[in-house]
C-alpha cells in the first residue's frame, strides 16, 4: 500500500510541477523581444529614362537614378510601396518642366524640383511617408550618342 501511495504522490507532484513550470515559467522562458527601432528606410530606385523633346523631335534623354528616404513604420502599413509614385512623379516633373532645356544650359534648381516631387508623392499617398528625395546620378545623353 505504501508503494502505491508513494507512486501516486510522485505522479501528482510531477504533474503539478509541470503545470507550474508551463504557466509560471511561460513568461520567464519566453524569447525577449527588443523594441524595433523604426526610423527612416532608404530606397534606391531603378534608372529612369526621360525623353527631352524640343521642336517636335527627341533631343536626347535624361537618365536619372533617384533615392528616397521614407518613414519605415508608415512604409509597412501602406498597401502599395511608394517607389512607383516617386518614379512617376519625378518623370512627370522633369518631362513637363519648360525651364529644363539642354540646348541652352543654365543652372537648374534641383532642390526645389525634388521638394516638389516629395510633396506631390506624399499628397498622392495621403500621408507624410517620403521624407527626402535625393539624386544618386543624373545625366543627359544626346540623341546622336544613343546607339540604334
Amino acid at each position: 500500500m505504501k508503494v502505491l501511495v508513494t507512486g501516486l504522490w510522485i505522479c501528482a507532484v510531477t504533474i503539478a510541477s509541470c503545470y507550474g513550470a508551463v504557466t509560471w515559467g511561460g513568461g520567464f522562458f519566453a524569447k525577449k523581444t527588443e523594441a524595433y527601432l523604426e526610423g527612416l528606410q532608404y530606397q534606391k530606385l531603378a534608372p529612369i529614362n526621360i525623353p527631352m523633346i524640343a521642336e517636335g523631335k527627341v533631343q536626347g534623354y535624361v537618365i536619372a537614378v533617384l533615392v528616397f528616404t521614407a518613414d519605415a513604420r508608415l512604409m509597412h502599413t501602406l498597401p502599395v510601396p511608394p517607389n512607383a509614385f516617386v518614379v512617376d512623379e519625378a518623370f512627370r516633373q522633369i518631362y513637363a518642366d519648360p525651364n529644363l532645356d539642354f540646348r541652352k544650359l543654365a543652372k537648374y534648381d534641383i532642390t526645389k524640383r525634388l521638394a516638389e516631387v516629395r510633396s506631390a508623392v506624399n499628397g498622392r499617398l495621403g500621408a507624410e511617408v517620403v521624407k527626402d528625395v535625393l539624386v544618386d546620378e543624373m545625366n543627359f545623353v544626346p540623341k546622336r550618342e544613343v546607339r540604334s
